[in-house]
Protein backbone atom coordinates (compact mmCIF):
# COMPACT_ATOMS: atom_id res chain seq x y z
CA UNK A 1 0.00 0.00 0.00
CA UNK A 2 3.24 2.36 1.13
CA UNK A 3 4.76 1.53 -2.67
CA UNK A 4 1.47 2.78 -4.58
CA UNK A 5 0.34 5.88 -2.69
CA UNK A 6 4.31 6.62 -3.07
CA UNK A 7 4.24 5.84 -6.54
CA UNK A 8 0.87 8.16 -7.02
CA UNK A 9 2.23 10.94 -4.92
CA UNK A 10 5.83 11.11 -7.77
CA UNK A 11 3.27 10.67 -10.30
CA UNK A 12 1.26 13.40 -9.20
CA UNK A 13 4.82 15.69 -8.69
CA UNK A 14 6.07 14.82 -11.80
CA UNK A 15 2.53 16.21 -13.49
CA UNK A 16 2.87 19.63 -11.79
CA UNK A 17 6.39 20.00 -12.82
CA UNK A 18 5.19 19.42 -16.19
CA UNK A 19 2.15 21.91 -16.07
CA UNK A 20 4.31 24.35 -14.28
CA UNK A 21 6.86 24.00 -16.83
CA UNK A 22 4.35 24.30 -19.85
CA UNK A 23 2.53 27.49 -17.88
CA UNK A 24 5.91 28.97 -17.59
CA UNK A 25 6.73 28.41 -21.29
CA UNK A 26 2.81 29.65 -22.07
CA UNK A 27 3.98 33.49 -20.12
CA UNK A 28 7.19 33.40 -22.06
CA UNK A 29 5.29 32.87 -25.09
CA UNK A 30 2.50 35.15 -24.39
CA UNK A 31 4.87 38.29 -22.68
CA UNK A 32 6.21 39.62 -26.09
CA UNK A 33 2.88 39.88 -27.63
CA UNK A 34 -0.02 40.74 -25.01
CA UNK A 35 1.43 42.15 -22.37
CA UNK A 36 3.26 44.84 -24.46
CA UNK A 37 0.80 46.44 -26.22
CA UNK A 38 -1.71 46.04 -23.28
CA UNK A 39 0.79 47.52 -20.78
CA UNK A 40 1.60 50.51 -23.11
CA UNK A 41 -2.65 51.19 -23.18
CA UNK A 42 -2.65 51.12 -19.18
CA UNK A 43 0.08 53.80 -19.67
CA UNK A 44 -1.89 55.71 -22.01
CA UNK A 45 0.00 54.84 -25.52
CA UNK A 46 -1.31 56.47 -28.24
CA UNK A 47 -3.64 54.52 -30.58
CA UNK A 48 -0.94 54.12 -33.19
CA UNK A 49 1.83 52.95 -30.45
CA UNK A 50 -0.31 50.37 -29.44
CA UNK A 51 -1.17 49.34 -32.91
CA UNK A 52 2.69 49.80 -33.78
CA UNK A 53 3.45 47.13 -30.80
CA UNK A 54 0.72 44.27 -32.05
CA UNK A 55 2.06 44.51 -35.70
CA UNK A 56 6.01 44.19 -34.77
CA UNK A 57 4.96 41.30 -32.24
CA UNK A 58 2.58 39.38 -34.83
CA UNK A 59 5.40 38.43 -36.93
CA UNK A 60 6.83 36.43 -33.77
CA UNK A 61 3.43 34.22 -34.37
CA UNK A 62 3.14 33.46 -37.86
CA UNK A 63 5.32 31.02 -39.83
CA UNK A 64 5.46 31.52 -43.61
CA UNK A 65 6.24 29.45 -46.33
CA UNK A 66 10.31 29.43 -47.70
CA UNK A 67 9.08 30.03 -51.06
CA UNK A 68 6.84 33.32 -50.24
CA UNK A 69 9.15 35.49 -48.08
CA UNK A 70 10.51 38.47 -49.76
CA UNK A 71 13.92 37.96 -48.09
CA UNK A 72 15.87 35.59 -46.19
CA UNK A 73 17.65 38.00 -44.01
CA UNK A 74 14.65 40.63 -43.94
CA UNK A 75 11.15 40.83 -42.32
CA UNK A 76 9.31 43.72 -44.22
CA UNK A 77 5.99 45.24 -42.83
CA UNK A 78 4.70 46.91 -45.67
CA UNK A 79 2.12 49.31 -45.15
CA UNK A 80 -0.85 50.16 -47.91
CA UNK A 81 -2.69 53.48 -48.30
CA UNK A 82 -2.22 56.62 -46.16
CA UNK A 83 -0.20 55.32 -43.28
CA UNK A 84 -1.39 56.14 -39.79
CA UNK A 85 1.92 55.32 -38.03
CA UNK A 86 3.94 58.43 -39.45
CA UNK A 87 7.70 57.31 -37.36
CA UNK A 88 6.10 55.51 -34.75
CA UNK A 89 5.80 51.90 -36.32
CA UNK A 90 9.91 53.15 -37.71
CA UNK A 91 10.85 53.78 -33.61
CA UNK A 92 9.17 50.68 -32.54
CA UNK A 93 10.66 48.16 -34.99
CA UNK A 94 14.45 49.84 -34.74
CA UNK A 95 16.76 47.65 -34.18
CA UNK A 96 14.67 44.78 -33.64
CA UNK A 97 15.00 41.28 -35.39
CA UNK A 98 12.44 38.37 -35.64
CA UNK A 99 14.24 34.01 -36.04
CA UNK A 100 17.51 36.17 -37.00
CA UNK A 101 15.44 38.53 -39.81
CA UNK A 102 16.10 42.37 -39.42
CA UNK A 103 12.66 44.02 -39.31
CA UNK A 104 12.06 46.84 -42.10
CA UNK A 105 9.43 49.08 -42.88
CA UNK A 106 7.91 50.37 -46.39
CA UNK A 107 5.23 52.38 -47.52
CA UNK A 108 3.13 51.43 -50.80
CA UNK A 109 0.59 53.20 -52.78
CA UNK A 110 -0.23 50.58 -54.79
CA UNK A 111 -0.21 46.77 -54.44
CA UNK A 112 1.91 46.60 -57.28
CA UNK A 113 5.05 46.02 -55.14
CA UNK A 114 4.13 43.23 -52.43
CA UNK A 115 6.97 40.91 -53.68
CA UNK A 116 8.90 42.43 -50.96
CA UNK A 117 6.44 42.14 -47.89
CA UNK A 118 5.90 39.64 -45.16
CA UNK A 119 3.05 41.47 -43.58
CA UNK A 120 0.76 44.23 -44.77
CA UNK A 121 -1.26 46.45 -42.67
CA UNK A 122 -3.69 48.35 -44.76
CA UNK A 123 -4.56 51.53 -44.08
CA UNK A 124 -8.52 52.45 -43.73
CA UNK A 125 -8.25 54.49 -47.11
CA UNK A 126 -8.17 51.27 -49.00
CA UNK A 127 -10.99 50.30 -47.95
CA UNK A 128 -13.00 51.00 -51.33
CA UNK A 129 -10.95 48.01 -53.09
CA UNK A 130 -10.11 45.88 -50.31
CA UNK A 131 -11.16 42.74 -52.27
CA UNK A 132 -8.45 43.69 -54.85
CA UNK A 133 -6.07 43.99 -52.19
CA UNK A 134 -7.05 41.48 -50.14
CA UNK A 135 -6.61 39.17 -53.72
CA UNK A 136 -3.41 40.18 -54.27
CA UNK A 137 -2.14 39.74 -50.94
CA UNK A 138 -3.05 36.02 -50.58
CA UNK A 139 -1.63 35.59 -53.53
CA UNK A 140 1.87 36.65 -52.29
CA UNK A 141 1.30 34.56 -48.86
CA UNK A 142 1.07 38.01 -46.61
CA UNK A 143 -0.05 38.35 -43.46
CA UNK A 144 -2.93 41.13 -44.01
CA UNK A 145 -3.72 43.31 -40.94
CA UNK A 146 -6.29 46.13 -40.68
CA UNK A 147 -8.22 48.11 -38.63
CA UNK A 148 -10.77 48.49 -41.63
CA UNK A 149 -14.27 47.85 -39.74
CA UNK A 150 -15.22 43.77 -39.63
CA UNK A 151 -12.07 43.26 -41.85
CA UNK A 152 -11.33 39.66 -40.33
CA UNK A 153 -15.08 38.80 -41.39
CA UNK A 154 -14.18 40.09 -44.97
CA UNK A 155 -11.33 37.98 -45.56
CA UNK A 156 -8.30 39.81 -43.98
CA UNK A 157 -6.34 37.59 -41.44
CA UNK A 158 -5.85 39.63 -38.15
CA UNK A 159 -8.33 42.69 -37.83
CA UNK A 160 -7.80 45.15 -35.13
CA UNK A 161 -11.14 45.68 -32.86
CA UNK A 162 -12.03 48.19 -30.00
CA UNK A 163 -13.17 46.39 -26.87
CA UNK A 164 -13.61 48.12 -23.99
CA UNK A 165 -11.79 50.76 -24.43
CA UNK A 166 -8.82 48.37 -25.16
CA UNK A 167 -7.35 47.51 -28.24
CA UNK A 168 -7.69 43.98 -29.52
CA UNK A 169 -7.82 41.90 -32.61
CA UNK A 170 -9.60 39.20 -34.17
CA UNK A 171 -8.31 36.52 -36.21
CA UNK A 172 -9.70 34.56 -39.39
CA UNK A 173 -7.90 31.46 -39.11
CA UNK A 174 -9.26 30.39 -42.73
CA UNK A 175 -7.89 33.51 -44.57
CA UNK A 176 -4.78 32.25 -42.94
CA UNK A 177 -4.58 29.06 -44.40
CA UNK A 178 -5.85 30.38 -47.68
CA UNK A 179 -2.57 32.16 -48.20
CA UNK A 180 -0.89 29.40 -46.71
CA UNK A 181 0.54 30.98 -43.19
CA UNK A 182 1.06 29.07 -40.25
CA UNK A 183 -0.38 30.70 -36.95
CA UNK A 184 0.78 29.87 -33.62
CA UNK A 185 -1.73 28.70 -31.57
CA UNK A 186 -0.93 30.74 -28.70
CA UNK A 187 -1.83 33.85 -31.19
CA UNK A 188 -5.44 32.23 -31.67
CA UNK A 189 -5.29 31.83 -27.79
CA UNK A 190 -5.09 35.43 -26.96
CA UNK A 191 -7.13 36.85 -29.83
CA UNK A 192 -10.91 38.29 -29.04
CA UNK A 193 -12.23 36.28 -31.96
CA UNK A 194 -11.26 33.45 -34.13
CA UNK A 195 -12.86 33.19 -37.34
CA UNK A 196 -13.26 30.35 -39.54
CA UNK A 197 -15.33 31.40 -42.38
CA UNK A 198 -14.80 34.49 -44.39
CA UNK A 199 -18.39 36.65 -45.08
CA UNK A 200 -18.37 38.10 -49.19
CA UNK A 201 -17.62 41.67 -49.25
CA UNK A 202 -20.90 43.43 -50.01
Amino acid sequence: MRGMIAESKNYLMRHARIEIFRAAILVVLLLPLCPTPVAAQKAGATESQVKAAYLYNFGKFVRWQTDRIGSPQTLTICVLGKDPFGAVLDATVEGESIDGKKITVKRLSTIQNLTSCSILFIATSEESRLGPVLSAAQHQGLLTVSDIPHFAEHGGIIGFVMLQDKIRFEVNRSAAEQSHLTLSSELLKVASRVIEKTTPQG
